[in-house]
């Protein structure tokens, strides 16, 4: 079932703004706290007390509204704007992710986030013939109507955005949208504003470091119908945005090399493991589903499913609280395995982490699990 799509009043959208740029809030915890709350004002408001019954000594405050009104406010002077999970402009594909940020922040063309759109990923270090290659087939599926999404970074993913530039090219950044990241991509990046997209989740003035990449690959991952790999070494971010890609349900394509090049051992890799070999782009044309996945579970209103119920009574969460914090360690718990272990109802564990989660107390891992910090 697909969300219902509404334009956000100004006063909301600094309210979704405010709630996720607030400490420990990220966005499988905002999709949480807008389940239970019903709206990001209530959400807000609940922080404090939800932060101080999960452990921490000081209530965590929400970002300020004047500090909200500043980031739109310059984001609007370099001609970008905000663009929220419910609301019409938002690609569909992404989100259909169950991490889905709730805020985009976009400059350039966003009406490009509404058309198809493929992924074009790959080493930094590339081989010139990877480079050309990725060129070409970038411009080819240009040509052909689709999108092509990058990360902006050095080698293949700059050939990418090059070879689009003319038909439709969407960079997802590590930073903010206004840094300039790498810095010899500074003069792409301003091209990408002008003629495509620019789209990060990060705020502005955020310098990328290494803990932002996985999240940039994520972006690109999620917009994209299937995901094209061109060059890439083992261990490599472009198979860490394969990978989720796959788990996102979406294709994977990988264009084969030399078993002698490590630069494409990443790729011959991917083939071994079902991912399409790409020698042409008819090749992803024709591997590319009609329409992104639809969004994973019934939507009500703004943000995802049923509200959680009822607030559980005091001595109940208390119980919880020692039953939950008992069985968490450093090492990744599943919450469904959480739940069977304490006998307790849903609705009373998801307020038990939520609480952990607000408090800095625990962190969620891939596969739904949670460690304790």
């Amino acid at each position: 079932m697909i969300r219902d799509k509404r334009v956000l009043g100004e006063t909301e959208r600094l309210d979704w703004l405010r709630l996720i740029r607030t400490e420990n809030v990220g966005p499988v915890t905002f999709r949480d706290l807008m389940r239970r709350f019903g709206g990001a004002a209530a959400a807000l408001d609940a922080l404090p007390v939800l932060s101080r019954r999960g452990g921490r000594a000081k209530p965590l405050r929400p970002m300020p509204r004047a500090a909200a009104e500043r980031e739109r406010d310059a984001l609007a002077r370099m001609g970008g704007r905000l663009i929220a999970w419910c609301e019409p402009d938002y690609p569909d594909a992404l989100a259909a992710a169950e991490d889905a940020p709730p805020v985009l922040s976009v400059r350039g063309h966003a009406h490009l986030l509404g058309r198809p759109v493929v992924g074009m990923v790959g080493a930094r270090n590339a081989s010139a013939n990877g480079r050309r290659f990725a060129a070409q087939l970038a411009g080819e599926l240009g040509q052909a109507g689709l999108v092509v999404a990058s990360g902006l970074a050095r080698g293949i993913d700059a050939a990418a955005h090059e070879g689009a530039l003319a038909t439709g090219t969407v960079a997802a950044l590590a930073g903010g949208v206004d840094i300039a990241y790498p810095p010899e991509n500074a003069a792409l990046q301003d091209s990408i504003a002008e003629a495509g997209a620019l789209i990060a989740e990060s705020p502005l003035g955020t310098r990328p470091t290494a803990r932002h990449f996985p999240r940039r690959n994520r972006l690109i991952a999620g917009l994209s119908l299937g995901v094209v790999v061109v060059e890439a070494a083992p261990r490599s971010g472009s198979l860490i945005t394969a990978r989720m890609a796959g788990e996102y349900g979406r294709e994977v394509f990988a264009v084969p090399g030399s078993p002698l090049d490590p630069r494409t051992r990443g790729c011959n890799e991917l083939i071994r493991s079902g991912a399409t070999l790409v020698q042409s782009a008819s090749d992803i044309l024709e591997g590319l589903p009609a329409a992104p996945p639809p969004v994973a579970e019934p939507v009500h209103g703004d943000y995802g499913g049923p509200e959680a119920g009822p607030e559980p009574d005091a001595a109940t969460l208390a119980e919880a609280r020692r039953l939950v914090e008992e069985r968490l360690s450093p090492t990744p718990t599943p919450v469904d395995e959480l739940i069977r272990d304490c006998q307790l109802s849903l609705p009373v564990v998801l307020t038990v982490l939520l609480e952990l989660e607000l408090a800095g107390r625990i962190e969620r891992q891939p596969g739904n699990s949670i460690s304790l910090l």
